[in-house]
């Protein structure tokens, strides 16, 4: 079974994407912006489906070297993990970035005192949170399995297209993951393309997420792609 991104649908309204998403799956990973931000569980709430958020990401940055700009970044982490919490479901976090490339080491620490204070924070509200990898962005952590010592012992949310972005996938592959993104690309942008319209070899990926026991969601741009990548999925 594959769980489906709201990001979809991104140009309708929340519970308009919820009503056409819920008939294909079971499984919803609504993306916390623009249109789809939450304000509080209650639509979730009003469907009988298994939900994960993926926290805002595009004015937040819990690895700011800026103190005030990091808590805050991590008080919306906490509200996030508060909606998931009644819905039983689980928060994806970005690693966040530096603003100059002198500060990376700044950021670097400022994201591991961001984990440790959310890990607090996820057990008191008993919801897990996984840390993705990023893409070819500038300044952004955690784009090579390298990385992954930043992020300790706290869960690993692979992103598959972006680790085929950075020509990272099949070493990002030998690290157990807790949660995957499942897009397609050419291995130039974050292009977000259905499942077999790009580069990515699938039949290894999808034998690392049998292996992982976890059901992946699709995080692809258009709804029909995302019918079109469950089709070639289900064909692997």
């Amino acid at each position: 079974m594959f769980g489906v991104s709201s990001f979809c649908l991104h140009q309708l309204p929340l519970a308009d994407a919820l009503e056409k998403i819920s008939t294909i799956t079971d499984r919803i990973e609504v993306m916390d912006e623009g249109l789809h931000y939450l304000e509080s569980a209650e639509l979730l709430r009003s469907y009988d489906h298994h939900f994960s958020i993926h926290a805002p990401s595009r004015g937040t940055n819990i690895a700011s070297r800026l103190e005030t700009i990091r808590r805050a970044s991590v008080e919306v982490m906490s509200q996030c993990m508060k909606i998931a919490a009644e819905v039983g479901g689980g928060v994806v976090i970005h690693p966040g970035y530096y603003a100059w490339a002198e500060e990376r080491e700044k950021s670097e620490q400022q994201l591991v005192r961001s984990i440790g204070e959310l890990k607090k924070i996820s057990e008191e509200y008993s919801v897990r949170f996984f840390i993705e990898n990023m893409g070819n962005w500038e300044y952004f952590l955690l784009k090579t399995p390298e990385e992954l010592p930043l992020i300790g012992d706290a869960p690993f949310a692979l992103d598959v297209g972006h680790a085929h972005q950075m020509r990272q996938l099949d070493a990002f592959l030998m690290h157990p993951a807790a949660h995957y993104h499942l897009h397609d690309n050419a291995g130039k942008e974050d292009s977000h393309w259905a499942v077999g319209d790009g580069t990515i070899d699938f039949s290894d990926v999808m034998n690392a997420v049998r292996k992982s026991g976890v059901e992946p969601i699709i995080e692809v741009a258009t709804y029909d792609g995302v019918v079109k990548s469950i089709e070639r999925l289900n064909a692997l």
